[in-house]
């Protein structure tokens, strides 16, 4: 049996991919983990026991072709293709991720647009209408949705979440600043600016 690959590990192959994207549209053409590491700030040998863990992609004294080594971590990332994905929450915050050019290049599209006020409902953005949360599963499934972001005040985002997971999401990025309880199965990640600044404020 295969052994899991640990979280941290696949949490840090983005930060990879995206280095190689920096890279491959400056031209370069071949890098090292040591190369990679005085970008990032993280060690030449994490660098490669990381690569290690899903094959080898380099040679010793030669390093890492960035356009093969790229191509490899989208595969993995399962980046390699476009993943729709549904916002829940058109606020000032919604509005901002509805209008953020960065996802698409990198493998995301935002698909459908979903709040639960009557005043926004019918409204468009763009190319899409911001539809009722009732339609959420209807449009979850004809769109092949397994993906949402949830951009709702705090006190809704709970019941958000399980109206995401009973409609057939398998992961959200949650923004709202609470913690989401999600059966098995699902994923969810978190990300509150305020904590980061909080960790630095420590520091300072």
């Amino acid at each position: 049996m295969t052994k899991p690959i640990p979280d941290i590990v696949v949490g840090r192959l983005p930060i990879y991919l995206r280095a190689l994207s920096f890279l491959a549209a400056e031209g370069t053409q071949v890098t090292s983990s040591h190369d990679l590491g005085k970008r990032l700030g993280i060690s030449a040998a994490q660098i490669r026991k990381d690569l290690s863990f899903f094959g080898e992609f380099g040679k010793q004294g030669t390093g890492y072709n960035v356009g093969y080594l790229r191509e490899q971590l989208l595969r993995i990332l399962k980046v390699d293709r476009e993943w729709p994905i549904a916002l829940i929450g058109v606020g000032d915050l919604g509005r901002a991720l509805a209008h953020y050019g960065g996802f698409v290049d990198r493998g995301f599209r935002i698909v459908a647009l979903f709040d639960s006020d009557p005043t926004k409902i019918g409204q468009r953005l763009g190319d899409l209408e911001i539809m009722s949360m009732d339609r959420l599963a209807e449009v979850v499934r004809e769109r092949g949705i397994q993906m949402a972001m949830i951009a709702v005040p705090a006190k809704a985002a709970q019941k958000v979440a399980e109206a995401c997971v009973a409609a057939g999401v398998k992961a959200i990025l949650n923004y709202a600043p609470i913690t989401l309880k999600v059966p098995e199965g699902a994923l969810v990640q978190h990300t509150d600016p305020v904590t980061h600044l909080q960790r630095m404020t420590y520091y300072l």
